[in-house]
């Protein structure tokens, strides 16, 4: 019976280079649209379609934020130790040094001064590939000094969250930082200095149990992930089913814990008007031409 059976060569691996350039076009995990990945970039990581946000650096962040995509960094040289000799399938020293090499960035955050449309503000960019934007020393240090700074110089501070919550690799030494930013943030308030707390996807832990949810105006991406323990955490604790769309945006926004939902194209302008107003400026007018001196 072999003799009716047709024989078949060996399927060869494919060696002939494809011709469309890798990384030319993205899928969204929304919507599933093929988009080109430079429309993507055109929109700021929004898929044009159904409007997914998708995650960013903290540096493109900054580049949407300030005018001309320009800012002077502060505090860059300062990098994380490892008190506690931290391991666990890997060592904390490891997991740091890689994230170094992966990101460029000597730890989870990025703060820089600049102006954003035409006020100068202090702003800080939490940085997600960095041990998941994980706040320890460094973090809570860099962003004390940034409300420090938005003080001393007399400008507004924002702060972009996206973090899993406090570093366990650095123990009770991260969950200290929660009590000293707020008291910066405390004395930042004091001082009569607007403090805008922007939550993307996702802020979590004690990232959310301090500083993210501290802001005089808390503003959220659409659909970020935004709450204390994860929902599958919840759940087993409680053993009840949670409610649909439980800890987006869209939920805190109705049950009043965030005050606004801005889409990331929006969100420069609206962050202007809204320190046009806490500051007592005058609204932007670029469509009228300056009145000439006499």
């Amino acid at each position: 019976m072999a003799w009716f059976k047709k024989a078949r060569k060996p399927i060869k691996a494919q060696t002939k280079a494809s011709r469309v350039p890798e990384g030319l076009w993205i899928k969204c995990p929304s919507c599933g649209r093929a988009i080109f990945n430079k429309e993507l970039v055109a929109t700021l990581q929004v898929c044009p379609q159904c409007a997914h946000h998708f995650r960013i650096t903290a540096t493109d962040r900054l580049k949407t934020l300030f005018d001309g995509e320009t800012w002077t960094e502060h505090d860059a040289g300062l990098r994380s130790l490892d008190p506690l000799k931290f391991t666990d399938t890997k060592t904390y020293r490891s997991r740091i040094d890689a994230s170094v090499k992966a990101t460029g960035l000597k730890d989870a955050i990025i703060v820089g001064t600049g102006t954003l449309e035409g006020l100068p503000v202090v702003i800080g960019a939490m940085e997600y590939g960095f041990i998941g934007g994980s706040m320890g020393v460094v973090v809570g240090e860099k962003i004390t000094r940034a409300a420090e700074l938005a003080r001393d110089t007399s400008a507004p501070l924002i702060v972009v969250s996206c973090s899993g919550g406090a570093r366990m690799m650095e123990g009770a030494l991260s969950l200290m930082q929660m009590g000293k930013i707020c008291a910066a943030l405390g004395r930042l308030d004091r001082a009569g200095l607007p403090y805008i707390s922007v939550l993307t996807d996702p802020t979590t832990g004690g990232v959310t149990a301090s500083f993210a949810m501290l802001g005089d105006l808390n503003i959220a991406e659409p659909k970020a992930l935004i709450g204390f323990a994860g929902p599958r955490v919840i759940e087993q604790t409680i053993k009840q089913k949670l409610p649909d769309g439980f800890q987006r945006s869209e939920f805190l926004l109705e049950k009043g814990f965030i005050d606004a939902i801005v889409d990331r194209r929006e969100l420069k302008a609206s962050l202007g008007r809204t320190l046009r107003m806490l500051m007592g400026r005058s609204p932007r007018r670029p469509d009228v031409a300056p009145v000439p001196a006499v």
